[in-house]
């Protein structure tokens, strides 16, 4: 008997929260997840940290966590002119489980996948999801451009004017939902692949301003904010019957990168260094990206989401702080941080040095200190904000744990960097290494 081609379908689900799902009320919105979030091989795992999108994207596709793919968070840092860059795949240096699967003549097809722009060379068909801005360098190979720019595809939905208006968010949300499913039915067909990956982000853009609306039956816009739910349960529903119908052996996973919780406040980390003397100011910041303005008299900034660097010298263009001095800076930063509260509320859960959070880190972007917030503070690393605290049109914010997660075959992994290492298993297992 002539054994059939191994498959892996994985269903992206930006930053759902397991216990959403798994809400009785919820379930009638959900209701294709329904039978995923009552199999005993659904459950919550964590994310990797800080909890955000590229991070745990970008562990999921390396099989890697940060301290080897170098993805720590949405930013980094020039040293030498103090300039930020965001993220994005140029910085991932090391192989994807793409290029190791494509090197044993499997065929990945890819829609959505965060942290994968600009698009590069894969064994198979890759759309780049966010951060991506120019659709013709978001593709592979080349000659899709044409064909999903003809048939309109959406790359991203406007969330800075779609902050400002619900409207116009709910809008743009169910235009990329379309062209998540237009690329499906693109790269499905055929079935001339080993690889499936989708993800849908408009979970995660959804709840980052509306994440109430959910939770909250007489939020003036639950029923429109369900209603989107619905018909991303229904996309995943499409995607769900297209495996069904595969022919086995096949697997199914189903992921979120983190999860999410209603926000209670914005935490700006530049603000409170500065405040506690560590950060100091050259000029007036003309931007929240603006890191020119860290003068040589500071010992630290912060980055995004809870990252903390000292001001090091020799790493820093201005910087002064010595291997002397690192040991007790941190320890004053790490007990200023953990005692700083929130209308009588502890706002830290924990904060960790470079080597609690990244045993055996030796990369250059690693922080000296990483925070962990408790559930509903926001962590920022903002240069135009002056007040520690505050609301800027948010409502929702990233959990590390609560993160969504099935496999058809039971594996329960603690962290998203398992899942890729778990998939390069699987096919290893079958005899194709």
């Amino acid at each position: 008997m002539v054994k059939g081609r191994e498959r892996v379908l994985v269903i992206g689900l930006d930053g759902l929260p397991y216990s959403l799902v798994k809400e009785p009320g919820q379930k009638k919105v959900f209701s294709h997840l329904k039978s995923i979030i009552d199999s005993p091989n659904s459950c919550a795992i964590c994310a990797e940290i800080p909890p955000l999108s590229p991070v745990n994207w970008t562990s999921f596709y390396t099989a890697q966590g940060p301290e080897v793919h170098g993805v720590f968070g949405f930013t980094c840092i020039d040293p030498a002119a103090y300039q930020i860059f965001i993220t994005n795949f140029s910085q991932v240096k090391i192989p994807t489980i793409f290029d190791r699967l494509g090197e044993k003549g499997l065929i990945s097809r890819v829609i959505n996948l965060p942290n994968t722009y600009p698009a590069r060379p894969i064994k198979g068909m890759l759309i780049s999801g966010f951060v991506a801005q120019d659709l013709k360098k978001a593709v592979f190979p080349p000659p899709l451009f044409g064909i999903l720019k003809n048939k309109g595809y959406k790359l991203e939905a406007d969330t800075i004017r779609g902050g400002k208006d619900f409207e116009l968010l709910l809008k743009e949300l169910r235009q990329t939902l379309s062209a998540r499913l237009m690329a499906l039915e693109l790269f499905w067909p055929d079935l001339a692949w080993d690889l499936f990956v989708i993800v849908f982000t408009e979970t995660d853009r959804l709840f980052h301003f509306l994440f109430p609306a959910l939770t909250e039956e007489n939020h003036p816009l639950h029923n429109e904010c369900t209603g989107l739910m619905r018909e991303l349960d229904r996309a995943v529903g499409l995607v769900l019957e297209r495996f069904d119908a595969l022919p086995e052996p096949k697997r199914l996973i189903i992921l979120a990168d983190h999860g999410f919780t209603t926000l209670k406040k914005e935490v700006d980390l530049n603000a409170w260094l500065v405040r506690a003397g560590f950060l100091h100011y050259s000029r007036k910041p003309e931007h929240e990206l603006d890191a020119g303005v860290i003068s040589e008299q500071s010992r630290a900034f912060a980055l995004d989401a809870g990252r903390i660097y000292l001001h090091r010298r020799g790493k820093f263009a201005r910087g002064k702080v010595t291997e002397t001095d690192a040991a007790k800076i941190l320890q004053d930063i790490k007990a200023g941080l953990m005692s700083l509260s929130c209308a009588g509320e502890k706002v830290m859960e924990a904060v960790l040095t470079k080597k609690e959070a990244y045993p055996g880190a030796t990369h250059p972007l690693a922080p000296d200190l990483l925070c962990l917030p408790r559930p509903g503070f926001d962590l920022k690393g903002k240069f135009d904000r002056q007040e520690i605290f505050g609301h800027f049109g948010r409502s929702g914010c990233h959990t590390v744990q609560d993160t969504f997660f099935f496999d058809s075959q039971g594996c329960k992994p603690l962290k998203l960097r398992e899942v890729g290492q778990e998939i390069l298993s699987y096919f290893e297992a079958r005899s194709l290494f």
